[in-house]
């Protein structure tokens, strides 16, 4: 896939989705879905993490660098990373002639009926589609998607995460909730335990799933794990901030600091809580690897 960070013209016509796609959930997936067209070019136009809404910045769901991996894996050949705060104050006129037509040369335009744009957000979705109209581009706006009987949002996946709730997580992004940033050094008690950890900071501006303890899937180099997590400031040793902390009872590999791996969270096991003692702690690591191996053998 190609990542264009300025605006560089497409090279052919295109077919573009437009949306900030901050989590990619199953709603963004229909739009980004629906931008394909023989003979176009799959493309995405979406923005940098500098989107604020109501005076402050959204937790993220989705790191850039997995949002691209996840993009490329749904047939994206062509994405524009724009910075909001570039953009922002371009009229909905200038977005849709500028953009859509010089830049991305759109033969095809794609986006929710939500989609707003332009300064103050004031360009809707209908605007779009009459643009469309009267440059001869056809406007393919998707409805949202519903479950449980109400739209799916990435405020909705924000909420579930932060209450533990990760199925239904899973069932708004279509995939499970994840943490992909790089293993760092820990004080490497989980050795002296028998349960090597890997160590996973959780970014101050990524959502904070609820404290606990996580049946997990971890993908190294390409294979999978199953794994027991625990989200939170590790009560009974202490931590310095919030951590993603994952032992994988089946690895066998090389030590891994300093790389980047998935970690999907399948559900949650129980509360985070504070032990009377290390051998306390230890004991019940090994009854949430049997909690967590019936659910992930399930799963």
């Amino acid at each position: 896939m190609k990542l264009y960070h300025d605006r560089r013209i497409s090279a052919r016509p295109s077919a573009v989705a437009l949306g900030a796609f901050d989590g990619l959930h199953i709603g963004h997936s229909r739009v980004i879905g629906s931008a394909r067209k023989e003979g176009l070019l799959t493309s995405v136009f979406t923005f940098q993490d500098d989107l604020i809404r109501e005076g402050k910045r959204a937790p993220r769901i989705l790191s850039q660098r997995r949002k691209m991996v996840l993009l490329e894996k749904m047939g994206v050949e062509q994405c524009w990373i724009a910075a909001f705060s570039e953009i922002r104050d371009m009229s909905a006129e200038e977005f849709m002639e500028k953009i859509l037509k010089e830049v991305c040369r759109a033969k095809v335009v794609c986006c929710g009926r939500d989609f707003h744009f332009g300064r103050g957000g004031n360009g809707t979705s209908a605007q779009l589609e009459a643009f469309c109209r009267e440059n001869g581009i056809e406007a393919r706006v998707a409805e949202p998607v519903l479950l449980s009987g109400s739209p799916v949002s990435s405020t909705r996946i924000r909420e579930a995460a932060a209450e533990g709730r990760m199925e239904e997580a899973a069932a708004l992004l279509g995939r499970p909730f994840s943490l992909d940033t790089p293993v760092v050094h820990g004080r490497q008690l989980g050795r002296t335990l028998g349960v090597p950890t890997i160590n996973q900071p959780i970014p101050e501006d990524f959502v904070l799933p609820r404290f606990g303890v996580y049946a997990s899937v971890v993908t190294i180099c390409g294979k999978t794990y199953y794994g027991v997590t625990n989200i939170g400031v590790k009560p009974t040793v202490g931590a310095d901030a919030p951590l993603s902390e994952t032992w994988m009872p089946d690895y066998r590999g090389p030590e891994l600091y300093g790389d980047t791996v998935v970690t999907e969270l399948i559900a949650f096991i129980r509360p985070e809580q504070k032990f009377g003692s290390i051998r306390e702690l230890q004991e019940n690591i090994f009854r949430d690897r049997i909690s967590a191996k019936k659910v992930i053998y399930k799963f």
